[in-house]
């Protein structure tokens, strides 16, 4: 395999970034071919990672510039370990949009960090998140999740259908992410477009992904600046005049709007992706819905197996070294897709690992992540996930997918759906 991979490297043509975006012809073997594009790796990856792990576990391709792809959830693992030869600092395996500016390597590491961060950088500014994403933090959003699942559901139920993805689903971290840093909750809308340009659109259109990122991070830049002047009772302001003990720690606004820029992309699609995923096999597997109906005290446990069947997120890691990894041979510069969401189905790690069984006992999944870059976020994903599937399960016990309009699911490095018609029995409770 490591000759194999080696060749590759030395076929490489040096190619313009607008030929790397340049969608190949199909994928006619997925240990040496993969596309994270392809409509069937969206759709349903698992058989793809089924057979990278089996034929060969740390697969490569050379389209979009070239990645590597662990499947094996002890590789990951040990990977995400390895942060002095793996560097945080360009999450995203695509690259950049052609013409982009280039940036440092400091400007990459506050980009969204502490994501994007390798240590000390991510020591200190994921010490800036903690407070306000620990357990007993999140729950003061508690009350105001349920309101929103409740008034979101009122503005459909007496119609008996939904899009539980629009109407739903992607209108929850928005809101909860804008009620947090201080900002009004009908930005969420104008968030939703931003996020589906940077992390979905970017699949197909790096100049739409260029311009989301710069009016996102403009949008983000003035409301620091606002709240410099004139402080408010919010996260924002509190990250902006946060003091830290740590040597290295340089909290400025342009860290902020980094950290910033991190709660409203990343915490937002992936949370939003994991609650649609969640709706999405309710409404195709009737029994496991209806034991959620029956036993209350089931709902955290199927959590975690909704966010280990369904895992959204893939990093990516860019090599700071040559690297030689359980056979292959990774050069300096090449990237690696952190794919926890592979992970999540290794037979080695979970019975059964591409059936969803609902009260799976045994569940230590890596859909946050691992390592020191594991979600800081994990609580509040939860809670909301929790809350919004309890709540549309109080109001709407009994829904299905409807064919009025084809379904469709967003891919490459997070992974959920973004149209998902439901039908129902217009106003039911039980």
């Amino acid at each position: 395999m490591t000759d194999l991979h080696d060749d590759m490297h030395v076929k490489m043509k040096i190619a313009t970034s607008e030929e790397i975006w340049k969608p190949g012809g199909p994928v006619e073997d997925w240990t040496t071919d993969y596309d994270i594009r392809d409509e069937g790796y969206i759709e349903n990856p698992v058989p793809m990672w089924a057979a990278m792990r089996e034929k060969c576990p740390i697969a490569h391709t050379d389209r979009l510039g070239g990645s590597w792809n662990p499947t094996r959830f002890d590789d990951v693992r040990e990977m995400a370990k390895m942060t002095d030869e793996f560097s945080s600092r360009q999450v995203l395996v695509m690259p950049p949009a052609p013409n982009t500016p280039e940036m440092s390597r400091y400007e990459q590491m506050i980009a969204a960090a502490p994501i994007t961060a390798d240590p000390p950088i991510h020591t200190w500014t994921r010490r800036m998140l903690l407070p306000a994403f620990a357990p007993k933090a999140v729950t003061r959003w508690q009350d105001y999740t349920e309101e929103l699942c409740h008034q979101l559901i009122d503005g459909f139920i007496e119609s008996g259908q939904c899009d539980g993805a629009v109407d739903f689903s992607q209108q929850i971290p928005p809101r909860v992410i804008a009620h947090m840093i201080g900002v009004d909750a009908g930005m969420a809308d104008q968030f939703v477009i931003w996020v589906n340009a940077v992390l979905g659109e970017a699949m197909s259109d790096p100049v739409a992904r260029l311009k989301a990122r710069d009016e996102l991070i403009g949008f983000i830049s003035e409301e620091v600046a606002k709240r410099s002047q004139d402080p408010q009772d919010d996260l924002l302001t509190e990250l902006i005049f946060m003091e830290l003990d740590h040597p290295e720690a340089n909290v400025t606004p342009a860290v902020v709007v980094g950290i910033t820029n991190l709660l409203i992309v990343a915490g937002i699609d992936t949370t939003w992706s994991s609650i649609g995923s969640a709706l999405w096999h309710l409404s195709q597997n009737p029994n496991d819905r209806q034991r959620l109906l029956d036993e209350s005290d089931l709902l955290p446990v199927a959590i975690e197996e909704f966010l280990r069947y369904y895992a959204p997120v893939t990093m990516a890691r860019v090599a700071e070294q040559d690297v030689e990894f359980n056979g292959v041979h990774i050069k300096n510069g090449d990237k690696i897709l952190m794919n926890f969401p592979a992970a999540c189905h290794d037979p080695e790690h979970f019975e059964n690992p591409d059936d969803f069984i609902i009260d799976r006992a045994r569940n230590r999944h890596v859909a946050f992540g691992s390592g020191i870059h594991r979600c800081a976020g994990s609580n509040l994903a939860r809670l909301e996930m929790t809350t919004a599937i309890r709540v549309f399960l109080e109001r709407i016990p009994h829904f299905e997918l409807s064919d009025r309009e084809p379904m469709k699911w967003a891919g490459g490095q997070v992974r959920g759906p973004r149209v998902m018609p439901l039908s129902f029995e217009p106003g039911q409770a039980r």
